[in-house]
């Protein structure tokens, strides 16, 4: 059985961080919301347990806590930040609001030997830590033992040996906690066991028979995008159950360039998957006609693939299931774990299940996967590396990267300076160095001159980012020369637009994605 490690939400910026951390040192996480604490703890049967930070304070009323059977279980838990202080404040302990209040890049000095420090360091010995907090440990519950100081937290980090409790005041999720990717794995496998054997192969396997268990005799439809996250899910069902899956392949009128005659080729020439193609690009484009609103936009799309795939699994005679490629981050980001307002940044994916007037049930069969975890498992199937590599391109297409009004006319300009924007990532060789990259086509027109002629047309905005999971994202750093050279080509080519700029904004945890 493959070892698991839950971690507890209490709202930090930071919690999926620590979910990466624990599956790249080879250990199955989950994260659960701190209100669903208690009964995901008992249905999941962890080896250990995660208390993530927070940004909410100890010592006010009714903040976050952790439910107490955790603590009573005998499994060891490891308190981050704000989830150190929850434990100490549960188990009889003190919690403060700091004097001085630390953020930012901080020294801890090792002040005893604990197996949580092991291989990183001994006795007097100083580390640098990321800190993020406003209060601190004042008295320590008993059992416990400072094993780490900082200037300004006198109990930087703890340890109940005994019971297997372990608290830090700092975040050893993020790069500049230089040693906490080693800290973590201390946690999880020196103290808690756990073997490091969750592998895609493993995940593989295990998917297969679970689908197989879930579906029966069953028929499967699956609705394809174009993505490596349809495509991913697709093949991993059919391996699973064959010919029970058929695939549908809606062309909205919103893909790329080429992109439908692309997905075409692959599953029928490459894998002989069973593939109805719908033309929707007039049904789509009638239905989005005056819509202005990106929210209303994401919702008539979802609306109509859902009526697509509902029409044509009748006319194969009924289906008992749809699948789609929903990931790790479309759970968490749909799911309000604090209150706060991520409830609806992943509108688009039917996250929480599909319509009741629709008689099927999803099989999401990545719905524990980061999008790079999802790209290990696409090689695991032999995909082609022109689609494990493939950008995300979001269900709703172009759509979204069409500010106000969508039309035809737009639609053209926008495929064509996409595909001219894309051919240049490429030639320079920088397509795989970038995680995400698009043109939008702004609802803004200026007055040029091109030649001896006035135009006035409209400002195309081109968007490039790094990331590795799509949790977070920075723009990526293009030349002047490779600016230009684009800029001078789509000027050139795409007749509608005369003005190009270069969208520099990051993409920090919890963000709608740019629109």
């Amino acid at each position: 059985m493959t070892d698991r490690v839950l971690i507890i939400d209490f709202g930090a910026q930071y919690t999926q961080l620590i979910a990466r951390r624990v599956r790249e040192s080879g250990v199955y996480s989950e994260i659960v919301p701190f209100q669903q604490a208690s009964e995901m703890f008992a249905s999941f049967g962890p080896n250990a347990v995660i208390l993530s930070g927070g940004p909410a304070s100890v010592t006010d009323m009714d903040t976050p806590r952790a439910p107490d059977e955790v603590f009573c279980s005998g499994v060891p838990i490891l308190g981050i930040c704000y989830g150190e202080q929850a434990m100490v404040a549960q188990l009889g302990g003190g919690v403060e609001e700091a004097h001085e209040r630390e953020f930012g890049r901080a020294e801890i000095e090792i002040i005893s030997e604990s197996p949580l420090f092991e291989g990183i360091a001994g006795l007097g010995d100083r580390e640098q830590v990321w800190m993020s907090h406003g209060d601190r440990v004042t008295v320590l519950p008993d059992g416990f033992q400072a094993i780490a100081v900082s200037d300004n937290a006198p109990f930087a980090a703890i340890a109940d040996e005994a019971r297997k409790l372990y608290g830090v005041q700092f975040h050893p999720e993020v790069a500049h906690t230089p040693m906490g990717t080693r800290l973590l794995k201390n946690f999880t496998h020196n103290i808690a066991g756990c073997s490091g054997n969750w592998t895609m192969a493993a995940f593989r396997e295990a998917e297969i028979a679970k689908i197989r268990t879930q579906v029966g005799d069953g028929r499967v439809v699956c609705g394809l995008s174009g993505g490596v996250d349809s495509a991913v899910t697709a093949v991993l069902i059919h391996e699973a159950i064959g010919d029970q899956l058929s695939c549908i392949f809606v062309d909205h009128g919103l893909l790329r360039l080429n992109e439908a005659e692309e997905v075409v080729s692959l599953f029928r020439g490459h894998y002989n998957i069973p593939l109805i193609q719908v033309d929707a690009a007039e049904r789509f484009l009638g239905e989005l006609g005056g819509i202005t609103d990106p929210e209303e936009k994401r919702k008539t799309i979802g609306r109509l693939f859902i009526d697509v795939f509902d029409e044509e699994a009748q006319k194969l005679g009924g289906a008992d299931f749809l699948a789609q490629g929903t990931l790790y981050p479309d759970v968490i980001e749909s799911v309000s774990f604090t209150g706060g307002p991520s409830v609806t940044i992943k509108s688009h994916h039917n996250v929480g299940g599909l319509p009741e007037r629709m008689n099927m049930k999803l099989v999401e069969p990545l719905r524990e996967l980061f999008k790079d975890e999802v790209r290990a498992l696409g090689r695991e199937l032999a995909l082609p590396d022109s689609f494990v590599k493939r950008h995300p391109f979001p269900g709703p297409g172009l759509a979204i990267r069409i500010p106000g009004e969508i039309t035809a006319e737009k639609l053209a300009i926008l495929r064509q300076a996409d595909a001219v924007y894309l051919d240049e990532i490429r030639k320079a060789g920088l397509y795989d160095e970038i995680w995400q990259a698009f043109a939008v086509l702004l609802p803004v027109q200026t007055v040029g001159v091109m030649g001896d002629a006035r135009t006035y047309d409209y400002v195309c905005a081109l968007r490039a980012v790094t990331s590795t999971d799509g949790m977070t994202a920075d723009y990526y750093g293009f030349s002047h020369e490779f600016l230009g050279r684009t800029a001078t080509r789509l000027i050139n080519e795409v007749r509608g637009i005369n003005r190009v700029v270069y969208d520099i904004t990051s993409k920090p945890p919890g963000t709608i994605e740019w629109e």
